[in-house]
């Protein structure tokens, strides 16, 4: 199975949203889309998402699910406006339970935030299935960037979330808390192991030095070939110094306050206040 594939290219996160189709039909899946957020006003808009909104409609197409690879660090989602729109269910890793315990302690959530996933519709662990109109969905569990990270293999294509990059840009950070780069390598290689010519799509792309166009289809074969943390063989132990040394050099992303809050809220924002209010915490010294 073939399934067709639209990118949605936000470049103001460069994150890429997918529109997965059964092309027997119309039903489809929205892959990792993008509430826009200004932190410097706190202001949503939701641009990028009615973009999304708009294809479907013009295509006729079904949404069966709003699926999320793992907690963004870098952009809000917007599953939840998309589902008041389209319909769908939401879906993210069973671990998502661990990702909530560790950011509601980090903001001070109360007991009132809950920690067992059931913000979402449907969490998925190794070797569960779902289906896209005619299409099986297999979830493969890849940690390492974050304790939560799924890939979704659906026919030839593989959605791998932030784990892969281009062959050019390399490899996921793994410094967020429940992060490793010896559990990324492991995760990494599970991919790999697919068919050489699956077509592997990745959620982010930062347009390599060299690269005139911005880019987000490549294939398990390219990456293994060429991919400059992980291809030609790279051994576990290259691969474990070359990423933790560069993590200790990077800045963390810009949204990641806002990000971690959403999204394992499944999107929502956190409960207003007596006066209809919606507040963001900025923990100091946290992260």
């Amino acid at each position: 199975m073939t399934p067709e594939v639209t990118g949605f290219f936000d470049q103001a996160t460069n994150t890429i949203s997918f529109v997965v189709r059964d092309p027997n039909g119309s039903a489809c899946a929205i892959i990792d889309s993008v509430l826009d957020f200004d932190y410097s006003s706190g202001r949503t808009d939701t641009k990028s998402a009615d973009e999304i909104i708009a294809f479907v409609k013009d295509k006729g197409y079904e949404v069966q699910w709003l699926l999320e690879t793992h907690v963004h660090a870098d952009h809000l989602s917007a599953a939840p406006y998309l589902q008041e729109r389209l319909g769908g269910k939401i879906g993210i890793g069973d671990r998502i339970k661990v990702v909530q315990d560790t950011f509601g302690k980090v903001f001070n959530e109360g007991t009132e935030f809950q920690r067992d996933g059931s913000q979402f519709d449907q969490l998925f662990v190794e070797g569960d299935t779902l289906m896209i109109g005619q299409m099986r969905v297999d979830v493969l569990h890849t940690p390492g960037h974050t304790p939560a990270c799924l890939t979704y293999v659906v026919g030839d294509a593989a959605f791998v979330g932030d784990t892969l990059f281009m062959p050019d840009f390399g490899t996921a950070r793994c410094d967020f808390p429940g992060g490793s780069s010896q559990t990324l390598f492991d995760s990494i290689q599970k991919i790999l192991s697919l068919p050489d010519d699956t077509r592997i799509f990745v959620g982010h792309d930062y347009k390599a030095p060299g690269r005139d166009e911005f880019a987000w289809e490549t294939t398990v074969g390219e990456q293994k070939a060429r991919n400059v943390h992980v291809g030609e063989g790279k051994s576990k132990g290259d691969f474990v110094e070359m990423r933790d040394t560069r993590d200790a050099t990077l800045a963390m992303p810009k949204l990641i306050i806002p990000s971690l809050q959403v999204n394992m809220r499944a999107g929502q924002m956190p409960e207003p206040d007596e006066q209809g209010d919606v507040f963001l915490k900025v923990p100091v010294n946290k992260i």
